[in-house]
């Protein structure tokens, strides 16, 4: 087998033929006309396919090539060619030979056929072969043996999805709950004004509140993990409609368990074929995951930016991190920007997953022709959640500290202390009590031995801030 470099030092152009006719294609790629006619009739804005999605191709047509070579379908020597190649796109050696745009056919197919072609063109250029002459390596009856774009599209779209919440997404958002839960012990005992409807509330500990933003990232990773289950089903082996025409018995679930060998992750085949290529509801349900991540994220990025507005006429409760000057006119203005990206991000990512709940609405009969929107949408969302994530983590929350006075400060004029004197006296007494000291600008325990409905010994007693906030731990 030639051992040809990768890549081509050929200029202008070679002739490649599909089955409408010839095509011209630039002689320094690997691609063939169906790729060439892509990229004419759909060029469509900037967004090209993910590199993603082709490298998990390359994982499907390097599966299917090997159990078809083990079953004698497909020669040894043609199957061997064929991995050779598809290990090169999984390594992302092959990325700029894909080319194509989102906005494509919906099945995927151009993408389909663009990995055939190139991965054909390579396994002849390997074996010594005439690029562009479809020998000995056929694109269509070769590299695309016992498969359709409408089942193998999909499964290449299930591992991509799989790979970047194991490798990228949920290892990030998992180290970001740890550098939360990390604070959030060593500020157990600092105990600081609770606010409600933005007004203040009764006390709780500024580790408490943190440990309440951690729950919600872990919360959001089990629903990932729990929506993850779905893409690990494959529609391999259901071709065409679902049948498996063109595919031997057994196809589906010998390839499956060799992407599951390949990968390292369980992979099945999926029970119910019509379901798999009529749908796309398990991309949906783990795009809704990532909704859910970044529902949370927003939650805790706008806490942490609201508690450190200021630094003298806003909250300041907490201080972050000096990353960068904030203003190009105010000297010596800092802003929160870590934060304002990451609510950026997650209003993309809610973005994202309505535009993929619109498209998995719109399977028709045995075909969803709306894949290419869904895994663009949700490789994007997850890409930018965990680069978003490691980038908060890391110039953010891992240098906020606290201003530990003016936490005290908000806590000694806190009215809402007076809830504690409500089992003594009443409700409706310990509520005059507090809209007295509102009315007259005085102190809590001014208003309460104003009203004569407690005495300075039982105000004393009953009025700890520390004794209000459970033992300390969250939930308790």
């Amino acid at each position: 087998m030639n051992d040809a470099p990768i890549g081509l030092d050929a200029v202008g152009e070679r002739t490649e033929f599909d089955s409408m006719g010839y095509v011209q294609v630039p002689a320094d790629r690997y691609w063939g006309a169906q790729t060439q006619r892509s990229l004419v009739h759909f060029s469509i804005g900037n967004d090209r396919m993910p590199k993603a999605v082709y490298r998990a191709y390359g994982i499907v047509k390097k599966a299917a090539a090997l159990v078809n070579g083990e079953s004698g379908r497909l020669p040894e020597w043609k199957a061997a060619a064929i991995v050779r190649a598809a290990d090169e796109a999984i390594a992302g050696k092959l990325d700029d030979h894909f080319p194509l745009f989102v906005w494509q056919t919906g099945s995927g197919t151009q993408s389909n056929m663009n990995v055939n072609e190139v991965l054909s063109n390579r396994a002849i250029q390997l074996l010594g072969g005439q690029l562009g002459s479809q020998k000995p390596i056929g694109p269509n009856d070769d590299v695309n043996m016992g498969q359709s774009s409408n089942d193998s599209f999909p499964t290449a779209m299930h591992i991509a999805a799989i790979t970047i919440l194991d490798e990228r997404l949920i290892p990030e958002l998992e180290r970001l709950a740890s550098t939360i839960e990390r604070k959030a012990k060593s500020w157990m005992d600092v105990v600081k004004v609770g606010r409600t409807h933005l007004e203040d509330a009764t006390p709780l500990s500024v580790g408490q509140e943190w440990s309440g933003w951690a729950a919600q990232i872990r919360a959001a990773v089990d629903e990932i993990k729990h929506a993850r289950k779905g893409l690990y089903e494959l529609a391999l082996g259901g071709t065409a409609v679902g049948t498996g025409l063109n595919a031997p018995t057994g196809f589906s679930v010998k390839v499956a368990t060799k992407i599951a060998e390949l990968t390292g992750k369980p992979f099945i085949t999926a029970a119910n074929k019509f379901m798999a290529q009529g749908s796309l509801d398990a991309m949906v349900r783990a795009s809704a995951a990532l909704r859910g991540a970044a529902v949370a994220l927003m939650k805790i990025a706008n806490d942490m930016r609201w508690l450190a507005s200021g630094p003298r006429c806003g909250l300041g409760e907490l201080k972050l991190p000096a990353n960068e000057p904030g203003s190009s006119i105010m000297p010596g203005k800092v802003n929160p920007t870590q934060c304002e990206a990451m609510v950026m991000i997650s209003i993309q990512v809610i973005g994202d997953d309505t535009a993929t709940a619109f498209a998995g609405s719109q399977g028709n009969f045995e075909l969803n022709a709306m894949r290419p929107i869904i895994i663009n949408n949700f490789l994007h969302s997850a890409t930018v959640l965990a680069d978003g994530c490691e980038k908060f983590r890391t110039y953010s929350v891992d240098g906020t500290e606290i201003d530990r006075k003016r936490i005290q400060s908000y806590l000694d004029n806190n009215l809402m202390l007076v809830t504690a004197l409500s089992p003594v006296i009443g409700y409706q007494n310990a509520a005059h009590i507090a809209e007295d000291a509102t009315s007259r600008g005085s102190t809590l325990r001014d208003a309460a031995l104003s009203s004569g409905h407690v005495t300075e010994d039982q105000y004393d007693k009953i009025i700890v801030p520390a004794e209000m906030i459970g033992s300390g731990v969250a939930g308790a």
